[in-house]
């Protein structure tokens, strides 16, 4: 009762994977939840009631729709006593800290996307890393999402989160606030998925020059778009999956 009453004036804090997480990437929404839990974070999950975030209404230029689901998303927030939501998806990310305080009067919830948040964690020490790769000498190249680089200007603790567990990263040519699209985004992949799939080889292609064993990137859809692409020849990773193998094999009692 203490520990429900405290929730209830201080407010709660929600992990929000996102449509496509919590309906096909199912296993990074776990992941999330996993690293979370392990990094102290008291959240909640509204997997009965929350509705989509609206970013695919709004890319296809309906205001009027992308409002009104706006205005759900915060009622259903405000009843459930959200103050903060964390999400590991950057166009979920964008949405709720760009186009919410102009879609919602009155919006006032803080929005953190999940690599902030895990780069805090591991800073300052509550969330253990093994640095399981350090040993292996793992060569990892990192993808921008395009919604959390450019848009959000998101670039370094994602990579810092990353290193983390012990692996050099090689850049890509194209990186950063230039970074290449996966392809997949703003409904090319559904609509035109001739050219998102071109683009997806060409950014695999540009991985690959890196001489990199694993492409990471920490968005969802680049993940599933970019693994679609690949050769095989380099791995595909969604960021909380190396974080996670390392997680887990600290809690195992194997951090180096």
């Amino acid at each position: 009762m203490v520990k429900l009453l405290g929730k209830l004036f201080k407010g709660n804090t929600l992990y929000y994977p996102g449509c496509l997480t919590k309906t096909v990437a199912k296993d990074i929404e776990a992941n999330y939840k996993k690293l979370l839990s392990e990094a102290g974070v008291d959240f909640i999950m509204l997997k009965d009631s929350e509705v989509c975030c609206g970013r695919p209404i709004l890319n296809a230029g309906n205001r009027k729709d992308a409002i009104e689901l706006a205005k759900k998303n915060f009622n259903i927030f405000k009843e459930h006593g959200v103050k903060k939501i964390i999400t590991a998806c950057p166009a979920c990310y964008q949405t709720f800290l760009k186009d919410y305080p102009a879609l919602v009067p009155g919006w006032d919830i803080e929005v953190e996307f999940a690599m902030i948040t895990l780069d805090k964690a591991i800073k300052s020490g509550k969330l253990k890393v093994a640095k399981l790769n350090s040993g292996k000498k793992e060569k990892v190249t990192y993808h921008d999402p395009c919604h959390l680089s450019r848009v959000c200007n998101i670039y370094d603790e994602p990579r810092k989160v990353i290193k983390s567990t012990g692996v050099e990263i090689k850049e890509m040519k194209l990186s950063r606030n230039y970074s290449f699209c996966c392809g997949a985004g703003s409904g090319v992949r559904n609509n035109y998925p001739e050219i998102a799939h071109a683009i997806g080889k060409e950014r695999i292609m540009m991985a690959k020059e890196t001489g990199a064993d694993v492409l990471v990137t920490p968005c969802p859809m680049c993940y599933m778009h970019l693994k679609d692409n690949s050769d095989g020849k380099i791995k595909v990773k969604e960021a909380s999956q190396m974080l996670v193998e390392d997680v887990e094999k600290d809690a195992k009692g194997g951090r180096k």
